[in-house]
């Protein structure tokens, strides 16, 4: 069926629509990943955009029910050069397609996304909305003026809390949004977690009595999260924090700095980043729009910088246990901080 994409900016793209047939608006966004369409459609981080894949053939190795990182789809469409009819993978259990449609999204292609890139890398990230029917100027300005992504983060976080038993260290890892994975490596490290809503407070967390805390990567804008910032705040100096994609940007927040927004973002699981202390090169993956702002507050360092733009991708703060990276963190990252919390507890000792 015939579909067209209609960005905010006026330019249109025809293509076909699949999966579930029903228009969609979101943010725009485009992603630089080669594989893991699966785990880029369930990410919380996605929640509300539309996303288009810059790999031209998508769902080539279909579907599988273990490698999604939250209950289902989180993007409100998925735009791709060329649909694969035929998957071939022996974890194949059913194609994207068809994955969609059962989950109620989506799916646009034969469209230029080459174009379409090069549109966002130029303009920005903008809103769109993927149709099947025609609609008038009046109808477009109507459905764009009402779109809003303002309360993403509490779409996508855990409603209540709950503990995952360990023999290590006991985090308390604030959910804004994150993605399972994430959870299994801090899990297959044996670590006692205490899962909180994103909306939890400062004190509730302190009633714990954790020996860290984590706050997770999400969706949004963080300049819209004021409420989280103030708990943030209470909890430094009494706890070692670290923070991830979204939840660096608070961190970074909490601590007096800025955040602005980037022209098209940062999504894809090829981004380097130098750690400006090692020297070395870390190929990442990330999915945000965000970023620390180069006036930084007076008493953070700069750990980490994107090879691409040079942007700010780790902070530190200077004397207390308080780290982020706008990055996924893999075990090595974790098990930096957690030499930053051994060091925290000798010194309060």
């Amino acid at each position: 069926m015939k579909a067209t994409l209609i960005l905010e900016n006026g330019t249109v793209f025809e293509g076909k629509a699949f999966g579930y047939l029903q228009e969609a608006i979101g943010e725009v966004v485009f992603n630089t990943s080669m594989a893991g369409y699966q785990e880029i459609i369930t990410d919380p981080a996605s929640y509300g955009q539309i996303v288009a894949m810059t790999y031209p053939l998508i769902g080539n190795y279909g579907i599988n029910l273990d490698d999604m990182e939250s209950d289902g789809p989180k993007i409100r469409a998925l735009i791709v050069r060329e649909k694969a009819e035929h998957p071939s993978n022996w974890r194949n259990e059913m194609e994207l397609n068809g994955y969609l449609k059962q989950n109620k999204v989506i799916g646009l292609e034969g469209i230029d996304t080459r174009a379409l890139t090069k549109v966002l890398r130029n303009e920005g990230t903008m809103a769109g909305i993927i149709t099947l029917r025609d609609l008038s100027p009046g109808q477009i300005e109507h459905k764009f003026k009402a779109y809003h992504n303002l309360d993403a983060v509490a779409q996508v976080s855990k409603t209540q809390k709950y503990t995952i038993d360990g023999n290590g260290k006991h985090l308390a890892f604030i959910d804004f949004g994150s993605k399972k994975s994430i959870i299994n490596i801090l899990k297959n490290m044996g670590f006692k977690l205490s899962v909180y809503p994103f909306n939890a407070t400062a004190e509730e967390i302190l009633q714990d009595n954790p020996e860290a805390i984590i706050l997770s990567a999400g969706p949004g804008d963080p300049n819209l999260l004021k409420d989280s910032v103030k708990n943030i705040q209470n909890l430094i100096s009494k706890k070692a924090i670290f923070g991830f994609g979204l939840g660096c940007d608070l961190l970074a927040m909490a601590l007096g700095g800025e955040i602005i927004k980037l022209k098209y973002g940062h999504r894809g699981a090829n981004h380097p980043v130098k750690n400006l202390s090692s020297g070395k090169i870390l190929i990442t993956s990330q999915n945000h729009g965000y970023v620390v702002s180069e006036k930084a507050a007076h008493d953070v360092v700069i750990t980490h910088r994107n090879i691409n733009d040079g942007t700010i991708e780790g902070i530190k703060h200077k004397d207390l246990p308080v780290m982020g990276v706008q990055f996924s963190p893999d075990a090595e990252t974790f098990k930096d901080f957690i030499d930053v919390i051994g060091g925290f507890e000798d010194a309060k000792r």
